[in-house]
């Protein structure tokens, strides 16, 4: 329930409070004054979209605070948004800057506005003229038809809803997958080709560069033959030719015989032992290396090919062999999932069967929920507007179909046939409507005036508020298009709902005014260049003056006084009855 309402600077209302109570309360005006601006406000705090044209001219931002009260369910919900809940009130507060930014308060906490607008629907229900031409948009019979169902209803709704999300991305990825198949089937054929060319050299890890240097140095054996023969010769040789070998003996010689006299030339001696023995090393290990210099032209012609065809796979596939091995595990994971796929598009293709054949089930068992209920609420409904000056009329909720063709993807193959579906189920759901007996009944949008569209509007709010209950429901003007008789009965049904759910009605009908537990009239006032519009609270004097004015446009006229007493007198009586 909200508690009250407290606007500064929105519109042309620099400042007001409206404090509200349970029951009915109705806010009147003159044309102008700023009824509307209330209606704004409260939508601002219940996640309205901001307009930075409906602050104050002259003001840097508008406010608006509102002040619910609060149950456990609720506080816990605030308590996440970082909000603190005291004494079971909670504080809403909502800032719309000159500029255009906008801000958002609940609890004392900054949230998103997009937060208020899920809070709202817990709160408070609001209804404006507009809502009479959104009763005959398409989707919103359907709409209200399901808010009337029970917890399982609306859970195999969003159960549908789901699946049929389902096989929509199901649907795309096979689209996907078919549409790619022939890129794929060419990229498959490169891949696998490459494979073979791989698997057939079956090149080594480092093997080119180990086959570059045996090339090098088969190419060469005779220079590095004559070069290490040479570099023997000149360390040790057979013939008499001074070599290293005895240059460095007859130094030993020499270093020896000084040994034996100087003691200091003892360690000069065994150096040139140790150069000795690492001269005849040196000559032994080149000797073998020059055993092991072959001249193999055929060997040669083999390391020469292999590299050549190491050299075509690297220029396609790596730049050396360890890049071309990488390529070909990438390549290998690559086909294997390539040549899976044809297990994933009958995957895909199962799994939309599977998800056909669930939602054809969802759909019959929601479409003969929305059957019993149609006939339940279209009863209900013509029961509230018969007593809404409508004492023949007839109301009817009808739920069809749209057959299509079983090869449609918008279609679901029912026992009764292929029908068309969307994300809410196969049904189509319509409101006929006949204002009198033995009229035929036709859609809501072609047989109904403005104020039977009120009236029905209105009927059908009563309902679904006995279904889906909401604190607060409020009214902009949803009688507009209806007078006399009409708008009395309308007064009288909308006191009735007042006694278990606060009620708030922004109405220019004095009938509809009389039956108010709280009566607020919006005052304008202009000293001719700023226009201010303040709330004041009626009591029965100033009730009187006020319907009288709604009556006959005079507040002193004896005889629109008397009227307008009159009028206030009978509507508290029948509301005092029940």
């Amino acid at each position: 329930m909200i508690q009250e309402i407290r606007i500064n600077d929105l519109g042309v209302i620099e400042e007001t409070l409206l404090p509200l109570d349970s029951g009915l309360t109705v806010i009147t005006g003159e044309t102008g004054a700023g009824k509307t601006m209330l209606i704004t406000a409260l939508g601002l705090l219940l996640g309205g979209r901001a307009d930075a044209a409906a602050v104050r001219a002259g003001a840097k931002l508008a406010r608006i605070e509102g002040i619910f009260s609060c149950d456990s369910k609720l506080a816990q919900s605030v308590e996440e948004h970082g909000g603190l809940v005291e004494d079971d009130t909670l504080l809403v507060s909502r800032q719309v800057a000159a500029q255009g930014r906008s801000r958002a308060f609940i609890g004392g906490a900054a949230v998103p506005v997009s937060v208020l607008s899920t809070l709202a629907d817990s709160l408070v229900a609001v209804h404006g003229q507009s809502d009479q031409h959104r009763l005959v948009e398409p989707g919103a019979a359907l709409r209200a038809l399901d808010s009337s169902g029970d917890d399982r209803h609306l859970a195999l709704r969003a159960e549908f809803a789901a699946d049929q999300a389902k096989l929509k991305a199901v649907e795309q990825e096979l689209r996907a997958q078919l549409t790619d198949a022939r890129a794929q089937a060419r990229e498959l054929e490169m891949l696998q080709h490459g494979i073979a060319e791989i698997s057939d050299l079956a090149p080594q890890p480092g093997e080119d560069t180990n086959l570059a240097t045996e090339e090098a140095r088969l190419g060469a054996a005779d220079t590095l033959r004559v070069a290490a023969q040479t570099a023997r010769q000149a360390l040790s040789c057979d013939d008499e030719t001074t070599d290293a070998n005895a240059a460095l003996s007859l130094a030993r010689q020499q270093l020896q015989a000084a040994a034996e006299i100087d003691p200091t030339a003892v360690d000069l001696a065994k150096r040139a032992d140790e150069l000795g023995y690492l001269l005849a090393d040196l000559a032994s290990d080149i000797a073998g290396y020059v055993d092991g210099i072959e001249v193999d032209p055929q060997r040669l012609a083999f390391v020469s090919g292999r590299r050549a065809a190491l050299g075509a796979l690297t220029r396609k596939y790596g730049a050396d062999v360890t890049e071309v091995l990488a390529w070909e595990v990438e390549a290998r994971a690559r086909v294997e999932n390539m040549e899976g796929a044809d297990e994933r598009i009958q995957g895909l293709k199962d799994e939309r069967a599977r998800l056909r054949r669930r939602l054809a089930e969802l759909a019959v068992d929601l479409s003969g929920r929305r059957q019993v209920l149609a006939a339940r609420l279209g009863e209900a409904v013509t029961a509230e507007i018969n007593q809404l000056s409508m004492p023949h009329a007839q109301l009817s909720f009808v739920v069809t179909q749209r057959p299509g063709e079983s090869t449609d993807s918008t279609c679901l193959e029912l026992p009764e046939g292929s029908v068309h579906f969307t994300e809410s189920g196969v049904d189509q759901v319509e409101i006929h409507f006949s204002a009198h007996p033995g009229s035929v009944a036709r859609p809501l949008h072609k047989g109904a005036s403005g104020g039977e569209l009120s009236r029905v509007m209105l009927g059908l709010e009563v309902v679904l508020a006995s279904t889906n209950p909401v604190p607060t429901m409020v009214f902009d003007e949803v009688d507009a298009g209806v007078g006399g008789k009409a708008a009395v009965e309308i007064g009288r049904r909308l006191g009735a709902l007042s006694k278990s759910t606060q009620v708030l009605v922004v109405t220019h009908l004095p009938q509809v005014a009389a039956f108010a537990d709280s009566h607020f009239v919006v005052r304008k006032s202009s000293d001719g260049s700023v226009t201010t519009s303040g709330l004041e609270r009626l009591d029965k004097q100033s009730r009187v003056k006020e319907l009288s004015r709604m009556l006959a446009g005079l507040e002193e006229s004896d005889t629109a006084l008397a009227h307008a007493e009159e009028l206030l007198d009978i509507a508290q009586m029948t509301r005092n009855k029940g």
